[in-house]
Parts: structure tokens; C-alpha cells; sequence
């Protein structure tokens, strides 16, 4: 599972992902696009104190409303469980990518509680006009040292979609990688459902 020493980190990704989706989208005015959806994410987070909180219904509704229609989170989900979700039946595919997004809401709404006057500087973005995959590159400022994020995304029917997130050198998809396989080599993909299920029961019922 995600180590806590990433919690802090994903502060940081918060801010640069509303970024780097603006960024992403540069068929309109890029630097409206970069203020609109950054200021939206963190006035949204500055403005309400059960955010701040934790509150995973405010955070998921926030997360659902500015995140989610920019990421792929099928493949997201997918390359998380790697070569085993080709086995998984639908039903078995939809309840992982329900629980996994619980788990990184639950993660995000850690990270969103930290937030307070970081900025995001995006980086110069090498590739070709017909690239349908791209590394953008962020860096957070603000209290202490810069942070170096990196964004993979893929371009989706003409719309650029994130499908996964570097945090300080760490993959997060491939972060999870490693551990969901070990628990489905273990306990099968029933197993890491459940598993997923009971941490994120567990983690509700500590903020109840």
C-alpha cells in the first residue's frame, strides 16, 4: 500500500495536477486555462474548513468536479493491478477502480489539509505536436524545498487524460503495483477488493 512518508507529497500534486490539466489542454488560452483550474482547486480548498478537516464527501465531490474528468482512471486503475486485471471480471474491474478511488481520496484529502500558500511552475515540455503521450513537469514552491513532479498523460478522442503521477522520483501507479500483486498472488483479486474495502472501512470509522 502507499507508504505515509508519500502523503506529503501528494500535497503537492494537488496543486500541480489542476495545473498541469490546464497546461495539458492547450488548445485554448493555456495561462487562463493554468489560472482558472489551479485558483478553482486551491479557492475551493482555502474556503472550506471541512476540507481542510478532511472531510472525504467535500473531497470527493471536489475531486469528482475539477480532477476526475481529466484523468483516465480506468487505465489508471488497470496499470495498477497490472497483468491481473485482464483476468478480473467486470464486476470484479468495477469494484476495484471504486474501492482504489476511495483509497486515493482518502490519501488527497490528507494531503488537501496541508495546503497553504504553495504555487506551481510548470516546466518547458518536450515533445512532438503529434505525441499521444506526454511527460509534463511541475515543480511545487512554497514552505521548504521545491518539489519535482511528473505528470504522464495520454491523449484521449483529442482530450489529454493523466493516467499516472511522479512524486519525487515515485510512480504512484507503480507504487501500488507492487503491493496490490503481491496481495492478489496471495489472497486473489477477491482478496485485494476486500482488502482495499477494509482499509478504507478502517480509515472511515478512525475519522468518525
Amino acid at each position: 500500500m502507499l507508504s505515509k512518508q508519500l502523503i506529503p507529497w501528494l500535497t503537492a500534486s494537488v496543486l500541480g495536477l489542476s495545473t498541469v490539466l490546464a497546461h495539458a489542454q492547450a488548445a485554448k488560452a493555456p495561462d487562463a486555462l493554468i489560472k482558472e483550474v489551479s485558483s478553482d482547486v486551491l479557492d475551493a480548498v482555502k474556503a472550506d474548513k471541512s476540507i481542510k478537516q478532511g472531510d472525504v464527501g467535500k473531497v470527493i465531490a471536489l475531486v469528482d468536479a475539477k480532477v476526475m474528468p481529466h484523468v483516465n482512471f480506468q487505465r489508471m486503475t488497470a496499470s495498477a493491478v497490472g497483468r491481473y486485471w485482464r483476468q478480473a471480471t467486470p464486476e470484479q474491474q468495477k469494484r476495484l477502480q471504486d474501492e482504489f478511488k476511495i483509497l486515493l481520496v482518502r490519501t488527497y484529502s490528507g494531503a488537501l489539509a496541508q495546503v497553504q500558500d504553495q504555487t506551481v511552475e510548470l516546466k518547458p515540455m518536450r515533445g512532438g505536436a503529434d505525441d499521444k503521450e506526454v511527460v509534463v513537469k511541475t515543480e511545487i514552491r512554497g514552505r521548504g524545498d521545491p518539489v519535482q513532479l511528473d505528470y504522464r498523460l495520454e491523449n484521449v478522442g483529442g482530450a489529454w487524460k493523466v493516467y499516472d503521477i511522479n512524486v519525487l522520483g515515485v510512480w504512484l501507479v507503480e507504487n501500488y503495483r507492487n503491493s496490490f500483486s503481491q496481495e492478489i498472488g496471495a489472497n486473489g483479486i477477491d482478496g485485494l477488493i476486500n482488502k482495499l474495502a477494509e482499509r478504507n472501512k478502517a480509515a472511515a470509522a478512525a475519522k468518525s
